[in-house]
């Protein structure tokens, strides 16, 4: 098919101006229809993610003001990617379990720089990092799951003796994420112990601890994760996350 008026030819033209004539007809039809086609099937084709990824450079930009500001609006959002969670009857608690998005991530960053950091400088140091998704499960001591544990190798009727709990005790602690049917596994993950410590140089007591896993953000091409956390003591929890509901 051809668009446009066929042109009017003399009697006698050459074959090489016949060329001329009708080369650009034929390459300019097919070249355009395979331009459309395309288009509409980039619009048409659904998202890979049901959160924003990979971030648009305006998305990075919203990011690094929204952790700029650094006041209840920012509480506010961090909250929409938190689940709280009651306290357990025995066992530690786990108080809370985040799922930051890449763009929650950019934010959190943006929000931890407090001079000399700019919005070009937040665009280049995303520029250069994979997307991420970032889990962070936050565990508080309890009465039955306290900071003093009884001291191993007491012997028996004798006084019990107490020694503080491992700072490394947060390793006892499995935490599974799961999307769709498939079990995922982090490119990194740590873990910190927190304490409250006096004012007026009465040391420091342990409170709980801080997990952070940090996974690829194509992992998660589905609309729903599920987090499961399973304590040495007590009963496990478990909480799900609506990505849709997430930028």
């Amino acid at each position: 098919m051809f668009l446009g008026r066929s042109p009017q030819l003399k009697r006698g033209t050459p074959f090489s101006v016949l060329c001329f004539i009708w080369r650009p007809l034929m390459l300019r039809t097919p070249a355009r229809s395979i331009v459309s086609v395309l288009t509409a099937a980039l619009l048409l084709a659904p998202s890979s993610f049901a959160f924003d990824s990979p971030l648009s450079d305006q998305a990075v930009r919203e990011a690094y003001f929204l952790g700029q500001r650094r006041d209840e609006s920012l509480v506010r959002f961090f909250d929409k990617y938190t689940k709280y969670l009651p306290p357990p009857k025995t066992g530690p608690h786990i108080s809370s379990i985040a799922f930051f998005t890449p763009f929650a991530v950019l934010a959190q960053l943006s929000s931890q720089h407090t001079f000399g950091y700019s919005a070009q400088q937040a665009a280049l140091d995303h520029r250069d990092q994979q997307e991420s998704v970032r889990i962070v499960v936050q565990i508080l001591l309890t009465d039955s799951y306290p900071a003093y544990i009884p001291r191993p190798g007491s012997r028996p009727g004798s006084p019990t003796g107490f020694a503080p709990r491992p700072f490394s005790f947060w390793r006892n602690f499995q935490v599974q994420v799961f999307a769709g049917d498939k079990t995922l596994e982090p490119f990194s993950s740590s873990g910190e112990p927190d304490y409250i410590c006096s004012e007026y140089g009465g040391g420091c007591t342990l409170i709980g601890a801080t997990l952070q896993f940090e996974f690829p953000a194509e992992d998660f091409a589905t609309d729903s994760v599920t987090i499961e956390v399973n304590p040495p003591e007590g009963d496990p929890v478990s909480v799900d996350f609506d990505l849709t509901s997430l930028r």
